[in-house]
């Protein structure tokens, strides 16, 4: 089983114990922990409305709900991750909505808006599905004012050509790519 640590927030120091077989590779505490020091810098948590595409095991959407979010949309399209993240949201009463989809499609069928979109699609995946996941945010106007897309992707990837890219952070062999209007 692959353990993740929530951070902060109301369940600061639980442990997630996630099935191995579970097609993931969670965002490391260092990592996350950096990122969610960006996003306090911008945001108030319990204010904001979350996407979490390729969810995985939660992480991201666990971390945002211990720091009090209360409207969270986790997309995976594995339904052993779908059944986690729902199985673990109820246990510690987390408000995340899961749905079950291939992300490209759901973004192409989807309308809503939010504050933080964050996408971590396999990191084998090309460049090219992570402009694309980024064109369908922008095209269809997901982000609200202010908002931001932060994909998660490998170092050896560089977004910062694509339009609308503001600026990159490096943990270890993972980078967040950061863009807004």
């Amino acid at each position: 089983m692959n353990s993740i640590r929530i951070i902060s927030g109301t369940h600061k120091g639980r442990r997630v114990k996630a099935p191995k077989q579970l097609p993931a590779r969670p965002t490391t505490d260092i990592a996350k922990e950096s990122l969610f020091n960006i996003l306090n810098n911008h945001y108030y948590f319990e204010d904001i409305l979350v996407l979490d595409l390729y969810s995985g095991t939660g992480n991201i959407s666990y971390e945002f709900a211990s720091r009090g979010t209360e409207n969270i949309t986790a997309v995976d399209q594995n339904v052993a991750a779908i059944k986690f993240i729902n199985q673990t949201s109820e246990s510690f009463e987390f408000p995340i909505r899961t749905i079950k989809s291939e992300v490209i499609k759901f973004l192409e069928n989807h309308q809503g808006k939010y504050n933080v979109i964050f996408a971590d699609p396999p990191y084998a995946e090309d460049i090219e599905l992570l402009q694309k996941i980024k064109l369908i945010v922008f095209e269809k106007e997901f982000l609200l004012h202010n908002g931001m897309l932060i994909i998660e992707h490998s170092k050896l990837t560089d977004l910062s050509e694509t339009l609308d890219f503001k600026y990159a952070k490096s943990y270890g062999s993972s980078t967040f790519s950061f863009f807004s209007y």
